[in-house]
Parts: C-alpha cells; sequence; structure tokens
C-alpha cells in the first residue's frame, strides 16, 4: 500500500510548513499565550485564507478535502509548530457537526468558518461527566413553542471566542442512555447563557458554561430529536485522528530538537549526543516515533470505515503511551532549558502531555479498544 501524500496534500503540507516556520515563532506563541484572546486573529486570518479550513471540509460542504488523510497532514502540521488556535474545536468539532445536521438556515454558516469568519465551540462535557460521552445532564423542555436549556457544561475550548457554541441536552432518557441526547446551535449572545474563561495549561482558552432557562426556537435544533449522539460520534472520531496527528507532529519536534541539543552540547570536551547511553534512549524514542507515525496513518485510512472506532482508540492507546515517553525523556535529555518558557520544547512536551487527557487517556482508550474487539 502506498502511503506517500497525493499531489495536493503534498503542497498544502509544504505551504503550511513554510508559512508556520516563518511566522509561529516561540516568541510570537508566548505573546499569544500572554494575550486575552487565547490565539492570534491575524494568524487565524491567514491560516484560512491559505485554505487549512477549507481542506478539513468536503467539496459538498464547501471545502476540498475532508478525508482522514487531509485533517492528519493538517493537524501533524499544526502539532509541528505548537499551535495553539483552535482549528480542532471550529472546523472539527463545530464544523463536522454543522455540516452533517445543518438545516438550510444554518447551514451557510459553514462559509463563514471556511473564511475564517466565525468561531464554533462544542459545548458538550460536564462536571460529572469526564470521559463517559453518554452522560449528559443538561436538559431542553418544549415550553411555548420554543426549546429552554438548563445545565452546566465544563472546560468547553474556545466557548469566549464563538459566535454560536453547539449545546448538547437531553429531551428523554436517563442520565447515561444512548437515545435522548439532541444538539441545539446557540448564539453566544443568547439571554441565560454565561461563561466563565480561563486559560488552558498548554494555550488557548476554555470556560465553564451555564446555560440558565436559555430558549431557543425549534429550529436551533441540529438534525432530529434525540438522535444527536450519532453524530456526535462521528465528529470526534474526526477529532481523534486530528489530536493523534498533532500529538505526533509534536513528538517530531520534540525528537529533533533533542537532536540538536546532543550535537552541540558539550560535556567532557565532546558531544553528549556520543555517549552510548543517550545515544540508545534516542534511538528508543525514534522507534516510538515511527510506531506513532502508522497509529495516525492507521487510523486516518479507517475515519469512513465501520472499524473507525476501534482503529481510533487503538491509535489513541499508543499515541498517548509513546507521547509521554517522548515527552518525558526529551525533558531529561536537555536538562533544565527544557522547563523554561523561551524554549521551545517547553511548549511543545505540554501540549505532548496534556493532548492524551482531551477525550479519553491511555487506559480509557485501551478499554474502549478491548470493547470494541470484543462487541
Amino acid at each position: 500500500m502506498d502511503f506517500t501524500l497525493t499531489e495536493e496534500r503534498q503542497m498544502l503540507q509544504d505551504t503550511l510548513r513554510r508559512y508556520l516556520a516563518d511566522r509561529y515563532t516561540t516568541s510570537v506563541r508566548n505573546g499569544i499565550l500572554a494575550g486575552d484572546t487565547g490565539f492570534s486573529p491575524d494568524i487565524w486570518r491567514e491560516l484560512a485564507e491559505l485554505g487549512l479550513v477549507g481542506a478539513l471540509f468536503s467539496e459538498t460542504d464547501g471545502g476540498f478535502g475532508g478525508a482522514g488523510f487531509d485533517i492528519a497532514t493538517v493537524f501533524e502540521e499544526l502539532g509541528r509548530a505548537g499551535v495553539v488556535e483552535p482549528f480542532l474545536d471550529t472546523a472539527i468539532l463545530g464544523g463536522r457537526l454543522l455540516a452533517a445536521l445543518g438545516n438550510p438556515e444554518q447551514k451557510p454558516l459553514l462559509e463563514r468558518v471556511i473564511a475564517g469568519d466565525l468561531h464554533l465551540a462544542l459545548a458538550h462535557g460536564e462536571p460529572a461527566s469526564r470521559y463517559d460521552l453518554s452522560r449528559v445532564e443538561t436538559t431542553a423542555r418544549a415550553e411555548a413553542g420554543d426549546i429552554v436549556l438548563n445545565g452546566r457544561k465544563a472546560v468547553v475550548v474556545n466557548a469566549e471566542a464563538a459566535g454560536f457554541l453547539i449545546v448538547s441536552a437531553r429531551e428523554s432518557g436517563g442520565f447515561f442512555d444512548l437515545d435522548g441526547i439532541s444538539l441545539f446551535l446557540v448564539p453566544a449572545d443568547s439571554a441565560g447563557l454565561s461563561l466563565r474563561g480561563y486559560p488552558m495549561l498548554a494555550g488557548g482558552r476554555a470556560a465553564e458554561v451555564t446555560l440558565d432557562e436559555v430558549r431557543l426556537p425549534v429550529s436551533a435544533r441540529l438534525g432530529e430529536a434525540g438522535k444527536g449522539f450519532g453524530p456526535l460520534m462521528d465528529a470526534l472520531g474526526a477529532a481523534h485522528v486530528a489530536l493523534a496527528a498533532e500529538t505526533l507532529g509534536a513528538m517530531e519536534t520534540a525528537v529533533e530538537l533533542t537532536r540538536q541539543y546532543l550535537l552541540t552540547r558539550h560535556q567532557f570536551g565532546r558531544p553528549i549526543g556520543t555517549f552510548q547511553a543517550l545515544q540508545h534512549r534516542f534511538a528508543d524514542m525514534l522507534i516510538e516515533l515511527e510506531q506513532a507515525r502508522s497509529a495516525v496513518i492507521n487510523a486516518a485510512g479507517h475515519l469512513e470505515t465501520a472499524d473507525r472506532d476501534r482503529q481510533n482508540a487503538a491509535a489513541r492507546n499508543l499515541i498517548s503511551r509513546a507521547g509521554r515517553l517522548v515527552a518525558e525523556e526529551t525533558i531529561q535529555m536537555h536538562g533544565g532549558i527544557a522547563m523554561t518558557q523561551e524554549y521551545e520544547l517547553a511548549h511543545i512536551a505540554k501540549r505532548i502531555v496534556m493532548a492524551e487527557h482531551r477525550f479519553g487517556d491511555a487506559d480509557y482508550h485501551l478499554e474502549r479498544f478491548i470493547a470494541l474487539g470484543a462487541a
């Protein structure tokens, strides 16, 4: 099987790599992290103009990609550069749900998303849900021809910048039932919607969201009533590929920074990279890196297949374990400099470690893989 990129994807990768190498320096990122928005509006707009967002959508939805390998190509480059802009949240999570479920009045918003003019955020996780995606306590009730939402959502990434939040709420069933969950497109300025924002450790911002008698028209519902869990899992399937690819890119940068450091740092009159013990540890990292690359390729190739969830679980488990090893080893081989904010590895290592905990850590995905294999 040929795993080389198509000409279009190779061009996209080259364009992103050149742009990010020139534009996304450590000092630029540190300036973004010190700001109040969690991302750079200028860089967001420029990347959208380069076609990054469009590459994450199919031609039917106004883009020019949208397949698993398109997602992997884009997010590997974002991870390599340590980009903190919320492309996962706006394009992969919010955008794919809007594309799959939007009605004729809602779908035109995709044009603004692809153009970089509109941010989205998925408000699904709740304070008590952890990784249980079916645990939804937020309620949606019909009242006087409207829908009224009540509940709380936790760690809603990009909520403060979003023009619309896609909110999951239960219209029927118990807390853990798969059926009964609906999705709603909620304007950010809706009465009764409040946010408490905060910065995240690895960059970007999130918010705790409270819905207190938020009243919406019935037309704000995305898709069928009570049938939102399946589309939500489809969007999360793409998000798993994106997170795995992003972690792979970050691992590549961490390993390359360590290679350069081992060749330039001298001790006892010679580069520390000539010490056999460090060579062995570096070789182990290279092996883990290639295993991670294979896992990303496998997950991207299965995104549109019936075996998607099992392959995603396998990839996320392997990437989480390999990423943790790379983050720890690269920091240890660097020493104290690796923990300084002015050095690139400090941010990259945080991204690797924190990516594991979004939508399930290594243990969660191992259990998920076993359960799906037995099903």
